[in-house]
């Protein structure tokens, strides 16, 4: 293993409540529209600009992200807090000389928002966003993008997420693909598709690297 990929949203951080409250802000702002979470995530695949230029009816469509980024950043401090078993996660895989990989549908406006308030800024050698792709996941570009980026082969990285696109995406790209439920807040409860693994807390996962468990598709 040479490398380790994350999705962000439900798998780094618990930040699907603040894009929930910004995504509300939005369109009942701009089209007087009540959506549920699930209304919300619903939409989920394209980056925020994608979902609000794609489902918003209000014409005025450039003046509502510019209000999802900023109920976002306002948000963001009351809503996500720093999850020290993630970050003491990442900290020990860079202790062992492993590259560390984000790919994520946020565009990189609101994800850099979250790295700067988590400290996380400076922890990856590669972030790949929903502005850096042409298909969302579960198309597996992202992943194999970061792949090539990080100079390492399919079979040796892990890909890490909370979502059945997250999941399609990992396996497509025939990279060992752990869906994991190990925040508060993920986005898919039960997998349609199955993983090559899967983990509700982050010692599992931990305990298995400490092992040195062979990681075989």
């Amino acid at each position: 293993m040479q490398a380790v990929i994350f999705d962000f949203d439900g798998t780094l951080a618990n930040t699907l409540p603040v894009c929930d409250v910004a995504f509300q802000k939005v369109f009942q702002t701009y089209d007087q529209r009540n959506l549920s979470t699930a209304e919300i995530r619903a939409m989920f695949g394209p980056s925020e600009t994608g979902i609000i230029r794609q489902h918003l009816q209000h014409p005025d469509k450039e003046k509502a992200i510019d209000l999802y980024y900023t109920t976002y950043l306002q948000q963001h401090a009351a809503l996500v807090e720093a999850n020290m078993e993630i970050r003491d996660l990442l900290v020990h895989l860079k202790s062992r000389g492993l590259k560390l990989g984000i790919v994520t549908g946020k565009a990189r406006r609101s994800l850099d928002i979250s790295l700067l308030a988590l400290e996380m800024e400076s922890v990856f050698d590669v972030i790949i966003t929903g502005d850096d792709v042409i298909r969302p996941k579960p198309d597996p570009e992202g992943v194999v993008k970061a792949l090539k980026f990080l100079g390492v082969k399919s079979d040796e990285a892990l890909f890490i997420g909370d979502s059945d696109a997250d999941i399609g995406a990992g396996l497509q790209a025939n990279v060992y693909t752990i869906g994991v439920h190990w925040l508060p807040d993920f986005q898919t409860a039960d997998f349609t598709v199955e993983p090559s693994a899967y983990y509700k807390s982050v010692a599992e996962l931990l305990a298995l690297i400490e092992r040195g468990v062979p990681f075989e598709r």
